[in-house]
């Protein structure tokens, strides 16, 4: 059997330190072909080593200069945005896990699908911005997109080989994060290590925090909604504190499907990885006669704001999703820099919201407009 020659962009972030378990726990069936790392080049030449790629991909020039001297053999080293561009679609690669941090996988994303690569997803605010665009490339281009988010993931499979005009709505579950039940006066003081401390779910800074303000249910419905082609208000958010169902599917007859597995992200990565198979690994189902009740709730909106903006954006369409998650990745950062509160998130994601002049885009320049401005607004805001 050919292997599959994988790239990874993000290699040594979350998704992609785990990706890279997957591939080694199956050497017969994967091949590392390319990484891509931002900033840690530690661990980037220890991947490099462990894997061999043939080629690697870092931000920094002169960090790309100490790979090339550290790291033996014919090994390519390319650096800054055109160096991941190159990387992402190279011709000798078959599939590339997209999971770098948020807007910066765009054009990397846009490039893979132009040179016919099929997709593995784990970044989802490229697909928030600009969704409807890259979904008409995929189709003109025949590629394969197959998301790597544990929601995602599930209403994949859930939605498969499903007619549309059978599906009623899809519930994308919500863990609730480490505030659930907390209430808004409670949230003021939250320390960046309480945000970071998710119950069920090992993460990224960016996307804990994300789940820590139920931002990244905001950012997921907006996804889902281009993924699988779903209208608006056929999108809804259940929370689920145990994060064992991971989304439903209710059917125009009113039977409704669950999608169920243990919370480890390495479930979905290998589904991915494997796509159109599915691979034999060593995770139990879920204990059922062991787990005394699974839980759901309406999620509060007045409690997380946050997810309110993201149903706003995704009926209003256009330039605003992007503007959205500008904005909160810019008011992310701040806080975890300790320049602003908790709570400051949202509302200087809300008023970037407020002051952006929504369009509907007609080219790629203009969401990269949107983008631009909605991160200087942040910024203004965030100092104040």
């Amino acid at each position: 059997m050919q292997k599959k020659r994988v790239t990874i962009l993000g290699s040594t972030g979350s998704i992609g330190r785990q990706a890279l378990a997957v591939l080694a726990r199956f050497p017969e069936r994967f091949q590392v072909h390319g990484l891509a790392a931002g900033k840690n080049l530690v661990l980037l030449k220890e991947q490099a080593r462990k894997f061999r790629p043939e080629i690697i991909s870092i931000q920094d020039p002169a960090r790309a200069r100490e790979l090339e001297k550290s790291l033996p053999g014919k090994l390519k080293v390319l650096t800054g945005e055109e160096g991941l561009n190159e990387l992402a679609g190279s011709s000798r690669t078959d599939w590339v896990l997209s999971a770098l941090a948020g807007g910066e996988g765009l054009k990397p994303l846009l490039q893979a699908v132009e040179a016919r690569k099929n997709v593995a997803l784990a970044n989802k605010e490229p697909m928030v911005m600009a969704g409807k665009l890259i979904m008409s490339r995929a189709r003109k281009k025949g590629v394969s997109i197959i998301p790597v988010d544990s929601e995602h993931s599930a209403i994949f499979q859930l939605l498969a080989r499903r007619p549309r005009s059978e599906i009623r709505r899809v519930w994308l579950s919500a863990s609730g994060g480490p505030f659930l039940h907390k209430k808004p006066a409670e949230l003021v003081s939250v320390s960046v290590s309480q945000a970071l401390r998710h119950p069920t779910w090992k993460m990224g800074r960016k996307i804990s925090v994300d789940s820590a303000t139920l931002m990244n249910q905001a950012l997921e419905l907006l996804e889902a909604r281009w993924l699988f082609g779903l209208a608006p208000e056929q999108l809804k958010v259940i929370v689920h504190p145990q994060s064992i169902v991971h989304s439903l599917v209710e059917m125009c007859d009113g039977a409704m499907f669950a999608h169920l597995s243990v919370p480890d992200m390495k479930i979905p990565i290998a589904f991915a990885l494997f796509y159109p198979q599915r691979p034999e690994l060593e995770f139990p189902a879920p204990a059922l006669t062991e787990i005394s009740s699974l839980n759901f709730e309406k999620p509060d909106l007045k409690n997380f704001p946050a997810l309110k903006l993201g149903f706003v954006a995704l009926k209003a369409g256009g330039t605003l999703p992007a503007a959205m998650n500008a904005a909160n990745e810019t008011a992310v950062a701040a806080f975890l820099e300790g320049r602003i509160g908790f709570t400051q998130i949202v509302e200087i994601v809300a008023g970037v919201m407020a002051g952006h002049k929504n369009i509907e885009p007609r080219k790629l320049a203009q969401i990269l407009e949107a983008d631009r401005w909605a991160r200087r607004r942040a910024g203004e805001l965030a100092r104040g």
